[in-house]
């Protein structure tokens, strides 16, 4: 393949790709005009600001993992562990405190749902496209399970909507800045057409859901293998964490101030690229 070939498959526009909806929707697949509309609503949400506040929640889910970790792992000797799920809840839990502010066992359901969803719909890429709207076992079980996490993000919002009315909502996470940031977008044009629908607004909360966790995890896993093969800089990264933090809670201040982390992470980013 030359670099001709290489320029017009990466050049080919993929929203004539209309069967990829079927797992993901949300702004990730708007364009033009109305990317630029959603995009507006969802910024707030990625604001720097917002984001110093979700600091504590990914400490506490990392600390959790951590002490599974040492329950299982004998002072002074090895245990070897299986990571992968480990890490997989670990993105799951920092993206229910961040992005719902609850705990990953309250969302379990979503997430077990989630797995068994995408195992049977990552069979529809080896069959026949036409396949999927026949009635079988599979594609009735895969109906099933898009109607149950699609309840169980409504009732999350339904629940986030009458606080927000009472005035007890807490806008810290990425749901509560959401709905605020779509409330204000229909208030300051006076118009309902300005703002997300609550299906719109479902389906943004399956893509920071799903899409946050397939990422995380995965990136997280690479890491720890990166870091066991360059073990010199393994160490360069851990007597830096333990330089700037010592003993206390990772703070922001104190995160731009790991130089080598940093480095470590364009590194990483870019070779996941």
């Amino acid at each position: 393949m030359d670099h001709e070939h290489i320029k017009g498959v990466l050049l080919i526009s993929w929203k004539y790709i209309g069967y990829l909806t079927c797992t993901r929707r949300g702004v990730g697949t708007y364009e033009e005009d109305k990317w630029a509309k959603y995009g507006k609503i969802i910024n707030p949400a990625f604001h720097l600001e917002k984001l110093k506040h979700m600091l504590p929640a990914f400490y506490l889910s990392c600390s959790e993992m951590l002490r599974k970790w040492e329950d299982v792992v004998p002072v002074g000797g090895s245990h070897e562990i299986d990571v992968w799920p480990h890490l997989q809840q670990l993105s799951c839990d920092v993206i229910s405190r961040t992005a719902f502010g609850s705990s990953y066992e309250e969302e379990m359901c979503i997430v077990s749902l989630r797995l068994s969803y995408l195992m049977h719909v990552g069979l529809l890429f080896y069959v026949i496209l036409f396949q999927r709207f026949l009635p079988t076992k599979r594609n009735r079980r895969m109906k099933e399970i898009k109607k149950d996490v699609r309840s169980s993000i409504r009732g999350i919002i339904d629940k986030r909507l009458k606080a927000m009315e009472a005035g007890n909502a807490d806008n810290e996470d990425l749901l509560g800045i959401f709905l605020e940031s779509n409330f204000k977008e229909i208030e300051q044009n006076r118009n309902k057409d300005f703002g997300m629908s609550i299906e719109e607004v479902i389906e943004e909360c399956k893509l920071f859901y799903f899409a946050g966790e397939e990422t995380t995890s995965a990136l997280l896993l690479w890491t720890l293998v990166l870091l066991s093969r360059y073990q010199d800089w393994q160490a360069r990264a851990r007597e830096e964490v333990l330089q700037v933090f010592e003993s206390q809670k990772p703070d922001f201040d104190g995160l731009n101030c790991l130089k080598v982390v940093s480095i470590l992470v364009g590194w990483l980013n870019f070779s996941t690229m």
